[in-house]
């Protein structure tokens, strides 16, 4: 059976903010490119071009596959 709503003048998503920073959480909102957006693609492609090669391209595929290996440990 569903619990009544709190009468404590809140909203549900104010208490679950209020819960989650009382759990030492901070809310975080961020902007990011929207890939439906015209040019996305185009704009990725550019990206990906300047990176091609480059010790960060390196860099960030080591990370990225080291957190896939951890990721791949702990699921099993």
């Amino acid at each position: 059976m569903q619990q009544p709503a709190k009468d404590d003048g809140l909203d549900k998503f104010r208490r679950y903010r209020t819960n989650q920073r009382q759990k030492g959480m901070r809310l975080l909102r961020v902007w990011v490119p929207d890939p439906h957006h015209p040019g996305f693609r185009d704009e990725a492609r550019r990206q990906a071009a300047l990176l091609r090669g480059a010790s960060e391209e390196r860099e960030a595929l080591d990370f990225i596959t080291a957190i896939a290996d951890l990721d791949d440990e702990t699921a099993g």
